[in-house]
């Protein structure tokens, strides 16, 4: 079951929450799971007659479900998907790259049918230890009849345990140029100017820019091959301790909100 989030997601989602001034901006952030206002956009798959359909993939998927790797095209962050049907309510993916695993999650229906519990171990955008984590789905529309139970339209509800590697991001600010590190081997500098520069470490994004529209607000913009894919504002709390993330992505045209906080 593929989580938006979870493919460079709460990677792409954390990084950009920074501040403006040097004397607060300056040091390592942690985005607050629990503030998060997830999408209202619902993901939908369909897995019928042997077949699994991601229709809200970006592009969509469309593989057999029998456990075996089958090959995608135009996904950056990974060439085959191996979707296992554990049984009538649960199934497994296993994402590679080069014959490489870089994700892999299980998720598990309800016996009522109305939620959706998922778990998830990601690398395809980290040159370190992968991003572990759990989370939760609501049903917001039933699948064909017939179909296995994951089949439907279901909106993410929360994400939890995060492992600290994908949603800390640490910022320096040298001069009018932004320097940004995490713990996964991302990393850009780029000048607050509105240009692009290059985005290292996650192989969805190619270039950023970064762009101050007042004093306690900026904008940040990430580009796969010159095309927008994500932007994020960011607005820099009173206190100088929290910042207030608004997060586009621009491929499937969800939003989601949340808070990061000063370590």
């Amino acid at each position: 079951m593929k989580k938006p989030l979870v493919a460079g997601s709460l990677l792409l989602l954390v990084a950009p929450a920074i501040s403006l001034a040097q004397t607060t901006f300056d040091g390592t952030w942690k985005a607050d799971l629990s503030t998060a206002q997830m999408p209202k956009k619902p993901d939908v798959f369909v897995l019928q007659d042997g077949m699994y359909h991601c229709k809200t993939c970006v592009p969509a998927i469309d593989v057999k479900a029998d456990g075996q790797d089958q090959s995608v095209s135009n996904h950056p962050y990974y060439d085959t998907v191996s979707i296992k049907v554990i049984d009538d309510n649960t199934i497994e993916e296993t994402d590679k790259k080069n014959g490489k695993t870089v994700a892999t999650s299980k998720t598990a229906v309800s016996p009522d049918g109305k939620t959706a519990t998922f778990e998830f171990k990601d690398s395809s955008a980290t040159n370190a230890d992968p991003v572990v984590g759990k989370g939760e789905s609501e049903r917001v529309a039933k699948g064909p009849a017939g179909a296995h139970a994951i089949s439907g339209s279901w909106r993410t509800t929360k994400f939890e345990n995060i492992s600290d590697n994908g949603i800390t991001v640490t910022y320096k600010l040298v001069g009018d140029t932004l320097n940004m590190a995490t713990p996964n081997g991302l990393s850009y500098s780029a000048k607050l100017d509105g240009t692009d520069s290059p985005y290292k470490g996650d192989p969805g994004t190619t270039s950023v820019s970064v762009k101050r529209l007042n004093k306690n607000v900026i904008e940040e913009t990430d580009k796969r091959d010159g095309k927008v894919i994500s932007v994020a504002r960011m607005t820099l709390d009173s206190d100088g301790k929290t910042i207030s993330v608004d997060f586009h992505d621009s491929l499937r045209d969800t939003d989601i909100k949340y808070v990061a906080k000063k370590q």
